[in-house]
C-alpha cells in the first residue's frame, strides 16, 4: 500500500509554479503565468507545458490539504480541468507522481509517466517519452531519475533503474539499466557512449529558491528507499553498497578519465 502524499504548503506551490514557468519561458511574474493559464491561444509565444504543469501542481496541492471536506470539491474541480488537458495534450502524468522543481516539457505529446516514478529537479522531457514500471525480473519496479536530466524524443526508461544527475538520454533510447552521473546514453538497449552529460540541453537552472540544492539528492533517495520498504521489496544484490548515483551536490563523481581510461570520446551528431 502506498504511503500518503506529503503535505504541500501554498508557498511550495507558488515556488513550483514560478520555477516551472521560468524554465519554460524565462519569466517569473504572475502576469506571465496567468497569461499562459487563462489566455493561452496556442501561439508560439505560449507553452503547453506551463499550463499542464500548473494544473499538475495545483491538483497535488489540493489533494494533500485538510480539512478534506473543504478542499475535496476544489480538488475534484481542478482534476476535471487537469483530465481535460491530459486528453487534449496526450500526456499522462498522474498528479501523485513525485516530480521536483523546474520540470520542463519540450513538446507535450504522447508522454506517459508511472505514478510511482521519482524525478528530480530540472528534468527536460520530450515527446513520446515513457517512464514506466517493470512487473517482473531483476528490475521489477519503477525508475528514479536524478537532477538536470535530459530525456530525448521517444526515449523509454523502464523498471527499477536509477538515472544519475546531469545525464543525457538520446532519442528513441531504451534504458533498462542504471546510468552513472554525466552519462550520455543512446541505443537499444541503452549504452553509455560518453560522459559529456546534459550540459547545453538543460538550461535556465539559475533560479533562486526552490528546494535546497545540496539536499535534493538525499531527499530523492530517501523517498525511493521508503517506497521500497513500504512495498516490502529488497534491493537487488550488489546495489546497497554502491554509492548513490543521485548523491548530494558537491560530492565528487568518478573522474571522466577514470570512467574512460582510453579517453575515447564519442559524440552524437
Amino acid at each position: 500500500m502506498r504511503e500518503p502524499l506529503p503535505t504541500m504548503t501554498f508557498h511550495q506551490l507558488r515556488e513550483h509554479w514560478r520555477i516551472d514557468l521560468y524554465r519554460h519561458t524565462g519569466e517569473t511574474s504572475w502576469r506571465h503565468l496567468l497569461t499562459h493559464v487563462l489566455f493561452y491561444d496556442g501561439g508560439e509565444r505560449f507553452s503547453d507545458g506551463v499550463k499542464y504543469m500548473f494544473y499538475f501542481r495545483l491538483c497535488r496541492y489540493l489533494k494533500t490539504q485538510r480539512p478534506r471536506i473543504l478542499f475535496w470539491p476544489l480538488y475534484r474541480l481542478a482534476m476535471r480541468l487537469f483530465t481535460r488537458y491530459k486528453y487534449k495534450f496526450g500526456c499522462s502524468i498522474p498528479c501523485t507522481t513525485s516530480i521536483g522543481f523546474g520540470f520542463y516539457i519540450g513538446h507535450i505529446r504522447d508522454i506517459v509517466i508511472n505514478e510511482r516514478a521519482i524525478i528530480g529537479d530540472n528534468c527536460n522531457i520530450s515527446q513520446g517519452v515513457t517512464i514506466g514500471q517493470a512487473n517482473r525480473g531483476r528490475r521489477k519496479g519503477t525508475p528514479v531519475v536524478g537532477r538536470n536530466v535530459y530525456i530525448g524524443p521517444g526515449a523509454k526508461i523502464v523498471g527499477a533503474v536509477r538515472v544519475g544527475n546531469d545525464v543525457a538520454i538520446g532519442a528513441n533510447c531504451v534504458v533498462t539499466d542504471d546510468v552513472p552521473d554525466h552519462g550520455v546514453v543512446v541505443g537499444v538497449p541503452g549504452r553509455v557512449i560518453s560522459f559529456e552529460g546534459s550540459a547545453g540541453y538543460v538550461n535556465r537552472t539559475d533560479y533562486s529558491g526552490g528546494c535546497n540544492r545540496a539536499g535534493q539528492g538525499a531527499a530523492v533517495m530517501d523517498e525511493e528507499e521508503a517506497r521500497s520498504a513500504t512495498r516490502g521489496q529488497r534491493q537487488p544484490a550488489g546495489r546497497s553498497d554502491a554509492p548513490s548515483m543521485i548523491g548530494l551536490a558537491g560530492q565528487s563523481a568518478v573522474s571522466r578519465e577514470e570512467q574512460d581510461p582510453a579517453d575515447s570520446r564519442h559524440y552524437v551528431q
